[in-house]
């Protein structure tokens, strides 16, 4: 599978960005107990630090943050403004009891334009967000054997044709990681708004928000054009053995950009 650049000509670049940061990260314990997971260090720069050089790097002005656990750390830590991105918080006081389509439903109000969704557990090199500044885009990487968790299907044109959920039984089919970054135009954001608001006042706070992409991917409400992840280095880092992992593929002398100011 190859992202082809030709596809962004005359294409507006997205300048907003939302960052869903509201969990424990109980798998992180003891490191996340008294701070967020954004905040753990990868080779002695915090995830946080590395996305925004990353955000700045692709000329993101926008950041909105849902936030949870140990929030102030995170606001105290960026505050309103880091060089040209604006920062804005909602804060959820559910984090405890609920999943990431929560927190992704948070943000209904706040952003009406399109925008790219980020995770706080990733660590990524910013050439790899060349092609994710662009309407309704997935990022995706070959499954391999050591990941887990949802994958997709892609047709031929690199569409996007559907959602599998994690498993450890065998397949023939050639799938893709979902990296857990998207981009989403304003139609399909209103989309995905409705959809959530069903879910939500249904009473359904613990699930994963790809449910909702799966099922309307599924009707054909919703289309993803793939971006490949597997030309340079990223990391999803939930346990201390990612952490680990993670600091192999960063180390310490490598320079990513401009830190946070």
């Amino acid at each position: 599978m190859n992202s082809d650049s030709n596809n962004n000509i005359g294409k507006t670049r997205i300048t907003t960005a939302l960052l869903l940061a509201a969990g424990t990260g109980s798998r992180l314990f003891p490191i996340t107990e008294n701070s967020p997971k954004c905040l753990t260090l990868v080779s002695d720069k915090s995830i946080l630090e590395r996305l925004i050089t990353n955000l700045k790097s692709q000329g993101f002005k926008r950041l909105v943050i849902v936030t949870g656990h140990k929030s102030n750390c995170i606001m105290d830590y960026l505050g309103d403004k880091t060089g040209d991105i604006t920062i804005e918080y909602i804060h959820s006081e559910l984090y405890k009891t609920t999943n990431n389509i929560y927190s992704l439903w948070m943000a209904r109000d706040l952003i009406k334009e399109p925008f790219v969704l980020f995770e706080s557990d990733l660590v990524l090199s910013s050439a790899l967000l060349d092609n994710m500044m662009y309407p309704d885009r997935m990022a995706v990487a070959l499954m391999q054997p050591w990941l887990n968790g949802t994958t997709v299907s892609i047709d031929a044109e690199n569409n996007i044709t559907r959602f599998q959920k994690g498993t450890t039984e065998a397949y023939t089919d050639i799938r893709y990681k979902t990296v857990n970054i998207y981009s989403f135009s304003l139609k399909s954001w209103e989309g995905i708004v409705k959809n959530l608001n069903h879910h939500i006042n249904d009473g359904d706070v613990n699930c994963y928000y790809e449910t909702i992409f799966s099922d309307m991917v599924d009707d054909k409400s919703l289309a993803f054009q793939s971006v490949s992840f597997d030309h340079s280095p990223w990391y999803e880092i939930d346990n201390a053995k990612d952490l680990a992992n993670a600091e192999l593929l960063f180390p310490k002398d490598i320079i990513t950009g401009a830190t946070v100011s």
